[in-house]
């Protein structure tokens, strides 16, 4: 049986980690660097680190902030946030990011995801999803949650698969940061419907909501923040919990 990754997120603004409550209300969480090699530390399998204003800001990457967050890792490192075109991946790589995380602009160009991945190759590219429960169903939005899209989250992960996609970054919008749980249902939905890994995020809150979205979410592997950055949840014990529940996951260092 494949085991479950752990993967610490940092979502960065101004070269700080912040973290918030439903996409707002951010409060300060540390240095990204210190961030990193602090979770890598207690066991984390990945690390994500997302510029969550290039896109609405309208910039680039923060590639400065990457470099600094790679040279201190050992784990894989994947990097989203301002990557609009393959020249935006290319140098998002040269930073020290093994993959990209690609939003906004894959919405606008499907076939972005391909281009990126013929170059690099389709391990190397993940499409995130920020969905949010409207209508009865789930619709995707951009730009950092800002902006609806129209698009049903289930189809634009089924086609971004269909594009050359490796992960999909699935995040509930309206579990985000409330640490009341993972939205299994959303997660269920989308790892049901494509070939290729799930990550869930939003939501977590304790050892109880990771192996629920492992089993009935049906989830490859779960990202969190806040319980990590304020110290709520230590990787290490989480690893040797979700363990004795008869949860596959690789043992801390």
């Amino acid at each position: 049986m494949l085991t479950k990754r752990i993967i610490a997120c940092l979502d960065v603004d101004d070269g700080r980690v912040v973290k918030g409550v439903q996409f707002v209300n951010l409060r300060d969480a540390g240095d990204p660097v210190e961030c990193a090699a602090a979770h890598a530390r207690d066991g984390a399998d990945e690390i994500v680190l997302l510029d969550i204003t290039a896109t609405s800001g309208q910039r680039n990457t923060m590639l400065d902030v990457v470099r600094r967050t790679a040279r201190c890792l050992f784990v894989p490192f994947t990097v989203g946030g301002g990557i609009r075109e393959l020249a935006d991946a290319e140098a998002v790589f040269e930073a020290g990011a093994d993959k990209i995380a690609i939003n906004s602009a894959a919405i606008k160009d499907p076939a972005l995801i391909g281009r990126i991945a013929a170059r690099f190759g389709s391990q190397a590219v993940v499409v995130s999803i920020d969905a949010r429960r409207v209508n009865g169903g789930f619709e995707v939005f951009v730009a950092g949650g800002r902006t609806p899209t129209g698009r049903d989250a289930l189809q634009w992960a089924q086609e971004a698969a269909a594009c050359g996609a490796g992960e999909i970054l699935l995040t509930s919008m309206d579990c985000d940061g409330t640490q009341a749980g993972f939205d299994c249902e959303l997660t269920q939905i989308v790892a049901n419907a494509v070939s290729i890994p799930v990550i869930a995020s939003g939501g977590a809150g304790s050892v109880r909501d990771f192996i629920e979205v492992f089993g009935r979410g049906r989830a490859d592997a779960a990202l969190a923040a806040s319980i990590f950055h304020f110290g709520i949840e230590n990787i290490a014990q989480l690893k040797r919990e979700l363990r004795a529940a008869n949860v596959p996951v690789r043992w801390p260092c």
